[in-house]
């Protein structure tokens, strides 16, 4: 009789392969899950017809885990678009400035370490100097004239791509940056809280200059959500998200669905696959800890899919270079999507859609209706 995959240990010896250690010695709790997560991503994720998209959160870029595991994703084509927080692309941008950061002790003297002008992410430490200058590096870059309108995170994110790029092959140091992966790949990097990081306090600061650089957060809204359209748009298409950490990232990637289906009234089901390593409890009723099974009460998660969901209750740091050297193994690569040269286009398809909608369920009446209830 058979009550489940059999356990069957084994002792592990030298030489084990990423393959043979997540394969048949992460057994359970955690680490079972974190095998799930790995094959997964693999076995069904990792296919031509899935669009992937991943969130970060957390300092993820200062401890390397941007260029060791993100930027061979994306050149894999194993990430087709990216929600991240501001400061994993600021902090991303220090060692492609040529700027060293180090490992320390978590138990580090502040107070000596403000003295000696040294600024401490946990058990990471760089000078403080570094901020100013890549604050410098960003000023430069953003009074250029390509930036002086209005754009979307995905844009503002590109053209810098092209800078970091320019300035890693100038340097001829051995670092590549996320922006500057996601820039050569057509990858779309979009931050859900743009002012929520020192690349806003820039914009922010410049605008007092007069610089004509502004945020235009709907474009990111549409353009997420254009994204996961058009990725169900072939009766094969599916959408996967891949959660680092939680927090607005997870939210911006997740609310997607919710978009087309509560806002604009597009028939939709949710995501197809959904992955997520964090440390939140669910219970503290945090977005961070929230469940795929209540994300699919928003209709972000396709109930029918809810089996090729999976939480894994572990620290991103451990985690993702497991699942990236795993995936790489074993998937190997794929065609990239370039999803960043088809904005405009999905941009157009969604838009059709959406009047589409509009005329076929009275949307304009109901939210006309809604309105005057209100009054």
């Amino acid at each position: 009789m058979s009550y489940g995959v059999k356990l069957d240990p084994q002792p592990i010896a030298s030489g084990l392969t990423i393959r043979e250690l997540v394969d048949h010695h992460l057994y359970a709790y955690n680490a079972a899950r974190l095998r799930e997560a790995c094959q997964l991503f693999a076995q069904k994720i990792a296919q031509p017809e899935v669009t992937i998209g991943i969130t970060l959160s957390g300092a993820l870029t200062p401890t390397g885990l941007g260029t060791a595991a993100i930027v061979p994703l994306i050149r894999a084509g194993l990430i087709d678009w990216v929600v991240s927080t501001g400061a994993n692309l600021y902090h991303d941008i220090h060692r492609t400035l040529g700027f060293d950061l180090w490992g320390t002790t978590p138990f580090a003297n502040d107070r000596e370490l403000r003295e000696k002008k040294l600024i401490r992410i946990y058990d990471i430490l760089f000078e403080q100097d570094v901020l100013f200058k890549s604050d410098q590096f960003l000023y430069q870059c953003m009074r250029g004239p390509e930036f002086q309108h209005t754009m979307g995170t995905a844009e503002l994110h590109y053209l810098l791509g092209r800078y970091t790029k320019a300035r890693e092959k100038a340097t001829q140091i051995d670092y590549v940056s996320i922006l500057t992966a996601a820039h050569e790949a057509g990858v779309p990097l979009y931050t859900s809280s743009p002012g929520d990081s020192t690349i806003g306090m820039n914009v922010a600061a410049l605008a007092m200059m007069g610089n004509k650089l502004r945020f235009d957060v709907e474009r990111d809204v549409n353009e997420t959500t254009a994204i996961v359209h058009d990725a169900k748009q072939s009766p094969e298409g599916k959408s996967a998200v891949i959660v680092l950490g939680g927090g607005s990232p997870k939210n911006f990637i997740l609310q997607t669905e919710p978009q087309l289906q509560e806002i604009m009234g597009i028939s939709e089901k949710g995501h197809d696959y959904y992955i997520q390593f964090t440390d939140a409890r669910p219970d503290t009723g945090g977005l961070s800890g929230a469940t795929p099974s209540e994300a699919m009460t928003w209709g972000k998660i396709d109930p029918d899919q809810l089996p090729d969901t999976i939480v894994c209750y572990c620290d991103s740091t451990i985690a993702l270079p497991i699942m990236a050297a795993y995936v790489l193994d074993v998937a190997g690569s794929r065609p990239l999507k370039r999803l960043y040269d088809r904005r405009d286009e999905m941009m157009d398809t969604l838009q059709q859609s959406y009047n589409e909608a509009l005329k076929s369920h009275n949307t304009a009446d109901h939210f006309a209706d809604s309105t005057d209830s209100t009054e």
